[in-house]
């Protein structure tokens, strides 16, 4: 008698829970992060992304581009081509400051991944301070999905950008590419394309000249590939 009168009691709080809206899931689910509209994602994942200058060995500058931290200790994403011949690097981070003796860990000239490793940064006490830092996504994008674009067009102008994906695994070239609607500029390259959490889902490479708006971004997938170089 007990167990089912608890039983009863137990969907009659359901029905209420359904029908004023007011019901909580546990689980797995229940962990995933909440949806971000624009002005969330650049608010989260703008002091991560940074202004690239590729220089030559006289200084002058061979191409500027943006690029992404992805590790507390200065590990950072960016596109092969911004990065290409160069001799040295500087970031420029979203607080302006100049960081130099920025290294090119490893690269895949193929995907046009690149990886590069910033110095140790130190507070005014002297301690060692940690990079901002964006969460890199493991789980491909999908058809459809909403994914934002962030990078410098200009070395004191950030943008964002809002798009879908168009394709999450694009053969172009003899080469796989997420391809969005999400607008790149000139000086893009190398910055983060995001998720709906905020999450790194991959780096932007370039623009699809036989489709107009579409635009290619490289894989995480191929920037794990040169993580266990």
């Amino acid at each position: 008698m007990k167990r089912t009168l608890n039983l009863k009691l137990a969907a009659a709080c359901l029905i209420v829970a359904l029908l004023t809206g007011t019901i909580w899931f546990t689980g797995a689910k229940a962990e995933t992060p909440a949806a971000q509209n624009a002005e969330q994602t650049y608010e989260k994942a703008s002091a991560a992304t940074f202004y690239l200058r590729a220089l030559r060995s006289d200084g002058t500058v061979l191409a500027v581009g943006s690029g992404a931290l992805i590790s507390e200790d200065g590990k950072a994403a960016t596109a092969y081509h911004v990065v290409k011949g160069a001799a040295s690097f500087e970031a420029i981070l979203s607080d302006g400051a100049v960081v130099k003796a920025v290294k090119l860990l490893s690269y895949d000239e193929l995907t046009d991944a690149a990886l590069l490793k910033l110095p140790e940064r130190k507070d005014a006490k002297g301690k060692v301070a940690v990079y901002n830092m964006l969460q890199v996504r493991e789980a491909p994008v999908k058809h459809g999905e909403k994914v934002f674009a962030i990078g410098y067009p200009l070395r004191d102008t950030p943008i964002i950008t809002e798009g879908i994906v168009n394709n999450p695994s694009a053969e172009i070239n003899g080469r796989p590419r997420i391809l969005t609607s999400a607008q790149i500029a000139s000086g893009m390259s190398g910055g983060p394309l995001l998720d709906e959490q905020g999450r790194l889902v991959g780096t932007i490479s370039g623009s699809l000249r036989t489709m107009n708006n579409i635009h290619l971004v490289i894989d995480t997938g191929d920037l794990r590939a040169l993580m266990k170089k």
